[in-house]
């Protein structure tokens, strides 16, 4: 609209400006003609009456020279007497005798030639511009010379001057007060339609509160009515859309499963926020993507391909495994069909079971472990037992052998029996740390120094690289429990003349506490199950160290308890590094507990 309101006042400023030029210029020449004219009509009076002044003369001796100055003083003009062969006998701004012969002027051949004897030239003799004006004079009826008067024409500039100036003082006045009446009367007319085209353009780009100026009852006045009637219904039906939107948005997102879209090119159109907890990724970055470039489940893959193929309901049962735990789902894949029948794309509900299929799995193998860690211990102390009844106890020697092996396996289930309960603990709701300001360094140390002795029997050197004063928030006695545990770990698999590094690090928020051997490793596919209950890597070598199975799952409750992160590395016959990352001051709600 500035451009359409620019070009009209440019053409209607244009026409003025190019009227008043013009008109400048005829007035202009107009008035300088009729001035000229006026002059001229002045010398040729002035001269003839200067030719008759000579005429009325001609019966005395006259001074032509001293007669020149006469009438020259009072005729305010330069004037020349001249014979009628060209010499000149008077003149009035020089000596005659000086200036060449006269027959030539061009004023002088126009009286010869019977015209007007009017010239404006440049005078060489007083170096300026004149208009000339000779007429004959006559003595006894006999033409005897020219009068001619000559008259600067330095007024004819002034006065043309004079005239210009007015007409430009007036004719810029003229065009400033038409210039500003114009722009007026032009933002009058387009103002209107410039406020209805800013707010389509808000429109168009989202801003439907927008509203323009209602003017006259005249067409543009429609127009900017009908447009504020559109801008209200637009607003109406975004809000009622964005309420269904907020509430969709809100629902897909607070749901407790997983939501996934997928177009017919395969991409993800939508993707809630459950799903970042379930992939354990930023799955924001997974829109516009293929699925089968971020989907890193084939089971998961294979079910997507099945319903494009199939273009049926599924349902299936899978796993994923996320950093070291493995998740079960329940996946229930649908098409989404048009009116047409066409597939327009594919939904995928992922509910997350883990938890269903933790208690049920617990429920079975509980027993079973415990039943099978039991059984070992009660078989040695019955077994030994019913010997010694048999009669072996009338053998000092038996007698002290059973009954070391009697104890060993009732320490062994007095542990085991701790360990449950101890883990029971940690499961239930009520169970709450004794929080305090505890000094890692000091805990991790004092545990390395009550296991160098299990250590120095098989021969292992443990190193301990700790900062000094390394303080956070936690319970002591559990943060000395997590230690004991993963270091006891450690050293039972690693093997004779091996060695296991410790160390605790820190940084300005957070701890690094990291235990790592060079023993057996573990393979890749039991990373994820270390951590459960009665789960070992090699059964044979931690039931003969005495291990109960427990430890690592007691670890995770503790770090967990703590807000800590672990994480394990580890390679088959290359040894294990587990890693905990703890931060040194945990929220005021989190110290209550």
């Amino acid at each position: 609209m500035h451009k359409l309101k620019f070009r009209l006042v440019f053409a209607i400023l244009s026409v003025t400006l190019l009227v008043m030029a013009s008109l400048g210029l005829v007035i202009g020449q107009v008035y300088k003609n009729i001035y000229e004219n006026h002059l001229t009509d002045r010398l040729m009076k002035e001269a003839e009456l200067a030719a008759f002044t000579i005429e009325s003369h001609s019966e005395e001796a006259i001074d032509e020279q001293q007669l020149a100055l006469r009438m020259s003083e009072r005729l305010d003009a330069r004037v020349t007497i001249i014979a009628a062969d060209g010499t000149v006998l008077g003149e009035s701004a020089t000596d005659p005798e000086d200036m060449d012969n006269h027959a030539d002027r061009p004023e002088i051949r126009e009286v010869r030639e019977g015209k007007n004897g009017t010239e404006m030239r440049y005078s060489d003799t007083i170096g300026q511009e004149l208009l000339y004006y000779a007429v004959p004079y006559r003595v006894d009826a006999q033409q005897s010379g020219y009068v001619r008067l000559g008259l600067a024409t330095q007024t004819i500039a002034k006065l043309n001057e004079t005239i210009w100036t007015i007409l430009i003082v007036s004719f810029t006045v003229a065009f400033i007060v038409i210039g500003s009446i114009t722009y007026r009367i032009a933002n009058e007319m387009i103002r209107p339609i410039e406020s209805a085209s800013e707010v389509a353009i808000e429109l168009a780009e989202g801003n439907f509160k927008a509203r323009t100026f209602e003017g006259k009852q005249d067409e543009v006045g429609q127009l900017t009515r009908s447009m504020n009637v559109l801008a209200y219904n637009l607003e109406q039906i975004t809000k009622r859309h964005e309420a269904q939107q907020e509430r969709l948005e809100t629902l897909i997102n607070n749901m407790g499963s997983g939501l996934i879209f997928i177009n017919t090119r395969g991409d993800i159109s939508l993707i809630n926020q459950k799903c970042h907890e379930i992939f354990e990724e930023n799955t924001d970055k997974w829109l516009n993507q293929l699925y089968h470039e971020v989907f890193k489940s084939k089971e998961l893959i294979k079910i997507v391909q099945t319903i494009f193929i199939t273009e049926k309901r599924h349902r299936e049962q899978i796993q994923l495994v996320t950093g070291i735990d493995t998740k079960h789902f329940d996946i229930h894949a649908a098409p989404i069909v048009s009116e047409m029948g066409m597939v327009k794309g594919i939904v995928l509900v992922l509910h997350d079971i883990t938890e269903l299929k933790k208690l049920e799995q617990v429920r079975k193998d509980f027993v079973a472990n415990v039943s099978h860690e039991l059984k070992t211990p009660v078989t040695s102390i019955k077994g030994f037992s019913e010997t010694l009844l048999d009669g072996a106890m009338a053998d000092p020697a038996y007698v002290e052998k059973f009954l070391t092996i009697i104890h060993k396996e009732s320490e062994r289930l007095q542990s085991l029996i701790q360990d449950l309960l101890e883990l029971s603990k940690l499961e239930q709701h009520y169970f709450r740390l004794n929080w305090g300001r505890a000094e890692l360094s000091k805990i991790v140390q004092d545990a390395v120094e009550l296991l160098r002795p299990k250590a120095e029997a098989k021969e292992i050197a443990i190193s301990l690289h700790a900062a000094s004063s390394v303080e956070m928030d936690g319970d002591s006695e559990r943060l000395k429990q997590v230690a004991i545990n993963l270091i006891s770990n450690a050293i039972t698999y690693t093997p004779n003349h091996g060695e296991i590094n410790v160390s605790v690090t820190q940084d300005h928020q957070s701890i690094l506490f990291t235990v790592s051997d060079n023993g057996i490793g573990i393979e890749s596919s039991e990373l994820p199950r270390i951590f459960e209950r009665f789960y070992r890597v090699d059964r044979a070598r931690s039931r003969n160290s005495g291990g109960t199975g427990l430890g690592l799952a007691i670890v995770k409750h503790l770090v967990e308890a703590h807000n800590g992160k672990l994480s394990v590395e580890s390679e088959l016959g290359h040894g294990t590094t587990f890693t905990i990352h703890f931060m040194k001051d945990q929220m005021i709600d989190q110290k209550k507990q």
